[in-house]
């Protein structure tokens, strides 16, 4: 399957098999993520060439974009 348009956080969690909370704490330079998985994220963050969206990304911390 093509996809097109941008990367989802579920799409990154389900390739390299964790959850998408996982995904978040990797991003988000959180504890509690093994050192294994944090490379495993990582590397399919790379592949899939996995960009947070700014705007999601406002909105779920209440921030606003300047």
């Amino acid at each position: 399957m093509i996809n097109i348009g941008r990367v989802k956080i579920k799409e990154v969690a389900k390739k390299a098999g964790v959850g998408v909370g996982t995904v978040s704490r990797v991003l988000n330079k959180r504890e509690h993520v093994s050192s294994a998985t944090k490379e495993r994220v990582i590397e399919v963050i790379k592949e899939l060439d996995y960009q947070p969206h700014a705007i999601a990304r406002s909105l779920s911390s209440k921030k606003q974009i300047q």
